[in-house]
């Protein structure tokens, strides 16, 4: 028998609810049940060709070897120019840092700062790793909920209320996970003022998303919005979801110099660089044609309106329509204490979706996991075909509902 006992730090932190709901749903599949999982947060679209091609092409150049910890000069070229072309913002090479996912950028902002149960603001609907990332690094998550009637943002009020003398981060997500909305620059630059009175909150600006943006009016960021605050803000980004390339595992971020120093010298010891023919890959997808995230953004434009108008039709439903992003974050309110056709009572978001996976086949996930409840996420990086069959047997599942 083993005597293996995991670090206390494994064991205060859960297995990421997104990752085993979307693991259930292989199962399910795998043991021959009909299974429409609405549960990944990954494009459907396969990566753009000339991408592929750029990576094809720095193999045969034989870039295969160790690139700096900070990534290879052509991506931080391209990060920067990216920025400053969409946003407007400048950075110097020394304040940009590059990493497998904007995941593990975060993840290392927070382990390159946090300690003592130093205090991190999450607003809630949260994407689900923000609390256990903190917690796995001695910091403790401060939760502010945000409800539906604030349009699931944080306003300045109850961000003023939750800064204490041991603040050490805001995490702001837009558009988000789950829920997909953003700020507006006059919101921003609302929140900015608050932040401004407080000078040792920092913030991380988790803009995974930014890209798949729905609205007629540009998207900014923190930093454009409020610019005395750069020096105090790390910009996370990556390639993932923009240009559909999840698994190539490149993410990046942009702040002050002393963060990403801290940063790239824990990543030396960690994994000593990302994939070099990532890297290039990378660097191409950002510096060059970006038809594909036009067309793409067009693609998700029209399944975010048919599902959203399917499922306010369905009595009992309501879902607010995101400004960014490829979830929705429909409220369930209207189902809570009715019963299944088997006679149990639907008491929890978490027991709703359990109903759906076990009722009609529909994989989605509880509000709970994100922070905020009765609601559920449902992703639409999947195919019209599957979002039509989930909003049929969804709007079934709850007409059997008694």
């Amino acid at each position: 028998m083993s005597t293996f006992v995991p670090a206390s730090r494994v064991s205060r932190i859960k297995v990421s609810p997104s990752t085993a709901a979307a693991a259930r749903a292989r199962e399910l599949k795998a043991a021959g049940r009909d299974i429409v999982d609405m549960t990944v947060g990954e494009p459907d679209f396969d990566t753009p060709d000339h991408v592929k091609a750029a990576a094809h092409a720095a193999i045969d150049r034989g870039e295969t070897k160790y690139t700096a910890v900070n990534g290879t000069p052509s991506l931080r070229k391209a990060i920067i120019g990216d920025f400053e072309r969409r946003l407007g913002l400048q950075y110097a090479d020394n304040e940009i840092c590059v990493g497998g996912g904007a995941k593990q950028i975060l993840f290392l902002a927070l382990m390159a700062s946090v300690e003592n149960d130093a205090e991190v603001i999450i607003p809630a609907p949260y994407w689900v790793s923000y609390p256990d990332m903190v917690i796995a690094n001695e910091g403790k998550p401060v939760i502010v909920q945000c409800p539906q009637e604030q349009g699931f943002k944080l306003t300045p009020e109850a961000l003023e209320a939750a800064i204490t003398p041991k603040t050490m981060w805001l995490i702001l997500n837009a558009p988000s996970n789950p829920t997909g909305v953003a700020y507006s620059g006059e919101e921003l630059r609302e929140i900015g003022k608050v932040l401004l009175r407080h000078p040792q909150v920092m913030v991380l600006s988790d803009d995974i998303y930014d890209q798949v943006w729905f609205k007629d009016e540009p998207m900014t960021t923190l930093v454009a919005a409020v610019p005395e605050l750069k020096e105090r803000v790390l910009l996370t980004n990556g390639v993932s979801k923009s240009y559909a390339m999840t698994g190539w595992r490149i993410g990046y971020g942009a702040g002050p110099a002393p963060l990403i120093a801290a940063i790239n010298k824990l990543q030396s010891q960690m994994s000593s660089c990302p994939s070099s023919v990532s890297q290039a890959a990378a660097a191409h997808a950002l510096a060059s044609d970006q038809s594909f995230v036009t067309d793409s953004v067009k693609v998700y434009k029209e399944r975010r309106d048919y599902a959203c108008r399917r499922l306010n039709a369905v009595p009992g439903l309501s879902c607010l329509v995101p400004d960014g992003a490829f979830y929705l974050f429909p409220n369930c309110a209207g189902v809570i204490g009715r019963r299944t056709p088997e006679g149990k009572v639907i008491e929890t978001d978490l027991d709703f979706v359990l109903y759906l996976l076990d009722g009609v086949g529909v994989a989605a996930l509880q509000g709970a996991a994100y922070g905020l409840s009765p609601y559920f996420r449902l992703s639409i990086a999947t195919s019209m075909d599957a979002i039509t069959e989930a909003c049929d047997r969804i709007e079934r599942a709850v007409g059997e509902l008694r």
